[in-house]
């Protein structure tokens, strides 16, 4: 198998999950490798197979050479360069595509950091700050403009592409922090979350037995936990 795809928890990493549900939603081979948050800081350790010290990262060994790939987006271009249906076909569709996935990239941080992803726990969160707020018109709007311009059931189309992975770790927040984002921006978080590659990731995240304290600090600060899912 040519690709080493290197994430962190299941519970936790946002930005793993956005190559990984890609991956697994095309049918993509590659060896599924996961380093977990051993503590606040791992940069140390994450060093030794990515050279920004974050997950996710990519080990290609194709042709006889080990190139590695880091950062979510530039493994999404990496991928695009050599597999179909990465980006939509629909060169209108596949513009917004990239620019919404650009802006989950860049954007969005106060839902970032005051929705801090977990996917085995439901929360009711504090009081919502105007920034909250505003992070999650944009996404309503974002999402609706895509579905409606596009016809559906992903944002850019009647395929899973890069935009949707992208905001996967959004539709998880979506559930966990009960986020109002419409009627019909919330039926493509049902979909999303009914999506066989994310049963798979949700699966392997409520099975995980590991903690790791500043991450669930940063989930207890959110607000209050009202049910855990997670096995152990």
């Amino acid at each position: 198998m040519a690709y080493t795809l290197i994430t962190a928890n299941r519970n936790y990493s946002s930005w793993s999950l956005r190559p990984w549900v890609l991956m697994t939603a095309l049918g993509i081979a590659f060896e599924d490798r996961i380093e977990p948050f051993a503590s606040a800081t791992n940069y140390a350790a994450f060093r030794s197979f990515s050279p920004t010290g974050q997950v996710p990262a990519l080990i290609d060994r194709a042709n006889g050479e080990e190139r590695t790939i880091w950062d979510s987006l530039g493994i999404i271009l990496y991928l695009a360069d050599r597999h179909p249906g990465v980006w939509p076909a629909d060169e209108a569709a596949r513009a917004f595509a990239q620019c919404a996935a650009a802006e989950m990239h860049s954007g969005f941080s106060t839902l970032r950091n005051d929705c801090t992803m977990n996917v085995g726990v439901r929360v009711e969160p504090h009081v919502q700050s105007p920034a909250l707020g505003r992070d999650i018109a944009r996404l309503r709007e974002l999402w609706e403009q895509g579905l409606d311009r596009f016809g559906g059931p992903f944002l850019a189309g009647s395929s899973f592409t890069a935009v949707d992975a992208f905001y996967a770790p959004v539709a998880f927040r979506v559930r966990t922090y009960g986020l109002d984002v419409g009627p019909q921006a919330q039926a493509w978080v049902d979909h999303m979350l009914a999506h066989p590659a994310m049963l798979r990731w949700e699966q392997a995240a409520l099975a995980e037995s590991w903690r790791e304290d500043s991450h669930e600090a940063e989930m207890g600060a959110a607000g209050r936990i009202i049910a855990d899912y997670r096995a152990v």
